[in-house]
């Protein structure tokens, strides 16, 4: 079984994502592995490596270096590191399927070198079995492919790491993006891989060209450079893409349950708008208002607390608690005698839904590779707005006199039956790593995660997860329980006084205030309210509104990979204000009733592609690692302030002016448009050219040594010993 589990490992299928120009590469892998696994079982020597003597199969081989040859090593530098290749550029505006047509019909053409050798342009597929095809990693200098050198580097402060240029990717992901799970994140994900495998291309060819210099006394043409710098880019960029489609059943178990409390709240925010008839007949129009509003008074408690918990209980414990507190409040909701328990009831379940905006994306974002987050915070935005329209639709059946206090109790509903999965809620990794750099659980957590089988992938995972805690000040977050909390109030007060991101500082917060003041928790507090004697059902006009948003979340997605993010913030506001304006005309009487309902949807529209989203998303798109979490914060608390207002004071705003109801929030974008004109800066995830200048400034004293990508792999393949060592394991259990 062991012997079946280490060969099912390394002669594996290849993906089939995989670009195809390095199809050849996994072919020859895998027969590879195939004959050293035969070899073993028939008790024999594994087949001799040929020998590479001549300059030409010494440069057409996957790994230069063998284990008695060490490079004098690269750095990099403005002046050796080069422009994006212009493949890699036009590769990422491709979708996936276009990029896998576009790979497949690319010329593979062979190139003359200075030495008098032959080198695939992009595939070894042709031309006497030389390139990655053929002579591939079957040898170099009569060693076997794993008993090459591994690559390494040794950073400025004279500290040296191992790593191949795949896990020096991983590495810089994981300390580039932030660890949190939000929406439109996968643009800076995506340009920072890119980044990256330009960067690595260059060093690699650095490293090439003082290879031949040094063996043949050529240098690499013009024309051959480029290629090897698209051909490696594109290796390279293929490997760390591969990360965000793979997925484990673990993690989609943890996706799906955290997103479940997303969901919840999404529901709570929709669920006093239908049975507000219903509900205690004959209230007041302020204590209904107070009823709404409750909401958002536990709101930032709830954002409050959480940082709190999440480090004293771990993430999942404060989970669970989150769960705990749905549940009651449900509960206590759909059993009140009097309105004024309802108001309680409110902010205890305001209190949950505070906790969880802050909790899921942290917890998610620990959990998740770093270019997976952007995509499973998507999945929670979904998960909430989904949540808003389900209220809307079980209010047809259940906004009545006599069922009212079950759509109450299915808050609580919904909180238990993730209280029953969560025995398939993992820990956080990182938050135990945190407490003990050592811990053995979270080693098995991360094995479990990402589907390894070495202890070597799950240390180096481990080591990614270190080093990106410590860069983005996991101890000034008092994420490590060692008592340094109040460190997080000198992050706060050390970015309010920071004048290199005080203009970013306040677009955040004008952002997170437009984002409430623009009136949208209007339309979902109150759309009820707003449709009475503009439509016969106002219901039908509500839940229309919230299927609009499920849509219009789906193409914010679209939008935000393909524009700036100030674009999209003055279209936002700028069809919003318009929107506005059409409503108030319809409601004097100037169109139809149901030109104000189409005006609604188009404001609802236009919110999610702009003002919805991007507050949160700029936080992690503008600010350093060490600047997230204390941005965060004050975004989450200044939000909810703004929502409790609007929460509380819209019924009075509409039964004070009536078809005006919607000017102030017309004024409000209005002023948003012209500071997003003036002052918002741009922030569409950062350009892979300007990511590529910080990996060169970041890394600039640093040396690296045997970077070669094609060899990347080689030596995370199993030794003969360990081959040995397992066949001598299966041996025993037989004679057993």
């Amino acid at each position: 079984y062991y012997s079946y589990n280490i060969s099912q490992n390394h002669n594996q299928p290849p993906r089939s994502h995989r670009h195809p120009l390095i199809q050849n590469y996994h072919n020859s892998y895998s027969a590879m592995a195939s004959n050293e696994t035969t070899s073993l079982l028939s008790k024999g020597d594994p087949p001799p490596a040929p020998a590479s003597t001549n300059a030409k199969e010494r440069r057409l081989s996957f790994s230069r270096f063998g284990v008695d040859v060490e490079s004098p090593g690269v750095r990099p530098s403005r002046k050796s590191i080069g422009n994006i290749p212009q493949e890699l550029s036009s590769w990422h505006k491709r979708s996936f399927s276009a990029q896998v047509d576009h790979s497949s019909s690319m010329p593979r053409s062979r190139i003359t070198t200075t030495s008098g050798g032959a080198l695939d342009a992009l595939s070894g597929s042709g031309g006497g079995g030389n390139g990655i095809g053929s002579t591939g990693r079957a040898s170099y200098g009569g060693l076997s492919s794993h008993q090459r050198a591994k690559s390494w580097a040794q950073a400025a402060d004279g500290s040296i790491f191992e790593q191949t240029p795949l896990e020096m990717g991983r590495h810089e992901l994981y300390e580039e993006l932030p660890f949190l799970a939000i929406p439109g994140l996968q643009k800076k994900e995506h340009n920072m891989s890119i980044a990256y495998s330009s960067y690595a291309a260059a060093l690699d060819t650095l490293e090439t060209d003082d290879y031949l210099a040094s063996t043949t006394g050529k240098h690499l043409e013009p024309e051959e450079r480029e290629k090897r710098l698209s051909r490696m880019s594109l290796l390279l960029l293929d490997e760390l893409e591969a990360d965000a489609i793979t997925v484990t059943t673990p993690l989609i178990f943890a996706v799906l349950i955290a997103s479940l409390l997303m969901f919840n709240m999404g529901y709570n925010i929709s669920v006093m708008n239908a049975p507000e008839p219903f509900v205690f007949p004959g209230h007041s129009t302020l204590s209904w208002s107070m009823a709404v509003a409750a909401f958002c008074v536990g709101g930032p408690f709830g954002a409050t607390l959480a940082g709190g918990w999440a480090d004293d209980r771990g993430r999942r414990g404060a989970l669970l608690l989150t769960t705990w507190l749905f549940i009651i409040g449900g509960l206590i909701q759909a059993l009140a005698p009097t309105l004024t328990v309802v108001i309680a009831a409110r902010a205890v379940i305001g209190v949950a839904s505070g906790a969880s905006t802050v909790l899921v994306p942290i917890y998610l974002g620990e959990l998740a590779p770093p270019n997976m987050r952007g995509v499973i915070g998507t999945m929670t935005q979904f998960a909430c707005v989904i949540g808003i329209l389900f209220a809307d639709v079980v209010g047809f059946y259940l906004a009545n006199a006599s069922r009212w206090r079950y759509m109450f109790l299915l808050i609580s509903i919904m909180a238990m039956m993730q209280l029953m999965l969560t025995p398939f809620l993992l820990e956080s990794p990182r938050w135990l790593l945190g407490r003990n750099p050592n811990s053995s659980k979270a080693r098995f957590i991360i094995k479990k995660l990402r589907g390894f089988r070495y202890d070597e992938e799950v240390e180096t995972e481990v080591g990614h997860y270190l080093g990106a805690s410590k860069r983005q000040g996991a101890d000034d977050e008092g994420s490590q329980g060692d008592g340094k909390k109040g460190s997080k109030k000198n992050a706060m007060a050390e970015m309010f006084a920071d004048k290199k991101v005080r203009l970013l500082v306040i677009s955040t917060l004008v952002l997170q205030v437009a984002n409430q003041l623009s009136g949208i928790n209007a339309v979902f507090f109150y759309s009820g309210l707003f449709f009475d004697g503009v439509i016969e059902n106002p219901l039908v006009g509500t839940t229309l509104i919230g299927a609009i948003n499920v849509v219009a979340t789906y193409v914010a997605i679209l939008l935000m990979d393909r524009c700036g993010r100030k674009t999209l913030i003055m279209w936002s506001s700028a069809g919003m204000f318009f929107s506005c304006v059409v409503i108030v005309l319809s409601l004097l009487g100037y169109f139809s009733h149901y030109t104000a309902l189409g005006a609604v949807a188009t404001y609802v529209s236009f919110f999610e592609i702009g003002l919805g989203p991007i507050p949160w998303l700029i936080v992690a798109e503008m600010f350093d690692g060490r600047y997230v979490t204390a941005a965060m914060s004050v975004s989450c608390q200044l939000n909810w302030a703004c929502n409790f207002f609007v929460g509380l004071l819209f019924p009075m705003i509409n039964k004070s002016l009536g078809p005006y109801s919607f000017g102030p929030f017309a004024v409000v974008l209005l002023l948003v448009f012209i500071y997003a004109w003036i002052w918002l800066p741009e922030t569409q995830g950062t350009t892979p050219e300007e990511l590529q200048e910080q990996l060169v400034k970041k890394n600039a004293g640093t040396t690296y040594h045997n970077f070669d990508i094609e060899g990347m792999d080689s030596s995370m393949l199993p030794s003969q010993d360990e081959w040995a060592q397992a066949m001598a394991a299966l041996e025993r259990d037989e004679g057993k």
